[in-house]
C-alpha cells in the first residue's frame, strides 16, 4: 500500500528525514466494512418483511374472494332450497315424529326459519351470510342424523311388523289348533256323556205278573179273565254303579191281546228319537249301586179279556225289561 504524500514545510526544498523510530498509523476499513455488511442485511430484512406483508396481503385478498364467491346469496338460497326440499319429503312421509325425533324436526324448523329470515334479507351482511352458511352446514347435518334415525326406526318397524304377523300367524293356528281341541274335548265330552247316560240306564230283573182275584181285602191269583180284578206288576232294579242316587222315572207300557196300547197316560222319547205313548209312571227313588224292588197294579178301564198281556218298561228311553200274563176263558164250571 502507498501513502500520499503532502508539501513539506521545508523552504530549502530539502527531503526531509523520515523519522524510522514512529512510523505514521494506518486507516482502519473494517469500520466501513461493518457499516456496509448492516446496511445490506437491513435492507435483506426490509425486503423480506415486505415481500411477507405482500403475500399476507394478497392471501387476505385471495381468501376474502374466496369467502365472498362461497358466501354468494343466490347460492346459498339454492343449497338452503334443496335442503329445505329433502326435509320436507323427510317430515311429510313421517308425520307422527314423537319424542327425540319430534324435538329434532322441531330444531330443523327453527333452522329453516332462521336462515330463510337471513337469506330474504336483501341487504344482509357478509358475517350474516356467514352465519347463515354456518347454520345451512347445521341443517345438513340435523337432516341427515334425522333421516338416519327415521330409517332405523323404518327397519325397526318394519322388523316389528314381520313380528307381529307372525304372532299373528302363530295365534291363529293357536286359536285354529285350540279350536279342535275344544270341539274334540267336546266330542269327547259328548262321548263320555252318552256312555255315561247308557251305562247309567236301570236294568229290570225278574219280571213277575200276576193276575189278582179280589176276595173283600184277600187277594187269590188266578188266570181266568173274568175273575181278574187287577194286574200286579213285580221286578227288581238291579244295582247300578253308574246311576247318581235320586229320583228315576219309569214308564210302562201294557199292551192288550189284540195288541193295543192301554189308556195312554202321556209320552216319552225313546233312544231313536220317536215319540212313544204309555200306559203308567213309576216314579221310584233310587240309590246308586244297591238293588231296587218294585211293584204295581195295574187294571184297564173294561173287563179283562182272554189272551196275553204284554208289559214293557222303559228307562232313559231304553225298554229295560218286559214280561207277558195270559188269562183264559173260565171252565165249563166256571173255575
Amino acid at each position: 500500500m502507498s501513502y500520499s504524500q503532502y508539501p513539506s514545510a521545508n523552504p530549502s526544498g530539502q527531503p526531509e528525514q523520515t523519522n524510522t523510530t514512529n512510523p505514521t498509523p494506518k486507516k482502519d476499513n473494517r469500520i466501513l466494512i461493518y457499516i456496509l455488511l448492516g446496511g445490506a442485511l437491513i435492507a435483506t430484512w426490509g425486503y423480506l418483511l415486505y415481500d411477507k406483508s405482500k403475500s399476507k396481503e394478497e392471501k387476505v385478498q385471495y381468501v376474502d374472494r374466496i369467502i365472498k364467491d362461497s358466501l354468494s346469496q343466490a347460492d346459498l338460497q339454492l343449497r338452503f332450497n334443496d335442503l329445505s326440499g329433502k326435509a320436507d319429503s323427510l317430515t311429510i312421509n313421517n308425520q307422527q315424529l314423537q319424542g327425540a325425533l319430534a324435538e329434532k324436526k322441531s330444531a330443523i324448523d327453527n333452522l329453516k326459519k332462521s336462515i330463510s329470515k337471513t337469506l330474504n334479507d336483501k341487504n344482509a351482511t357478509k358475517a350474516q351470510l356467514a352465519e347463515a352458511q354456518k347454520q345451512i352446514a347445521e341443517l345438513q347435518s340435523k337432516i341427515e342424523g334425522l333421516f338416519a334415525e327415521v330409517e332405523k326406526l323404518k327397519a325397526e318397524n318394519t322388523q316389528l311388523t314381520a313380528t307381529n304377523q307372525q304372532l299373528n300367524t302363530d295365534k291363529t293356528q293357536l286359536a285354529t289348533e285350540k279350536g279342535e281341541l275344544q270341539t274334540n274335548l267336546d266330542k269327547t265330552k259328548e262321548e263320555k256323556a252318552k256312555v255315561e247316560n247308557l251305562a247309567s240306564t236301570l236294568h229290570a230283573s225278574n219280571i213277575n205278573v200276576t193276575a189278582i182275584d179280589l176276595k173283600g181285602s184277600k187277594e187269590k191269583e188266578t188266570t181266568t179273565a173274568k175273575k181278574v180284578d187287577f194286574l200286579k206288576v213285580s221286578f227288581d232294579i238291579d244295582e247300578n254303579r253308574v246311576a247318581p242316587s235320586g229320583s228315576k222315572e219309569l214308564y210302562v207300557c201294557v199292551y192288550h191281546p189284540d195288541g193295543s196300547l192301554s189308556v195312554s197316560a202321556g209320552t216319552f222319547t225313546d233312544r231313536d228319537g220317536k215319540t212313544k205313548p204309555y200306559t203308567n209312571k213309576v216314579d221310584i227313588n233310587y240309590e246308586q249301586g244297591k238293588k231296587l224292588p218294585v211293584s204295581f197294579n195295574w187294571k184297564p178301564g173294561s173287563k179283562f179279556e182272554t189272551g196275553d198281556y204284554k208289559i214293557e218298561i222303559y228307562n232313559n228311553g231304553f225298554k229295560i225289561g218286559e214280561g207277558t200274563k195270559s188269562l183264559k176263558k173260565a171252565t165249563f164250571l166256571g173255575l
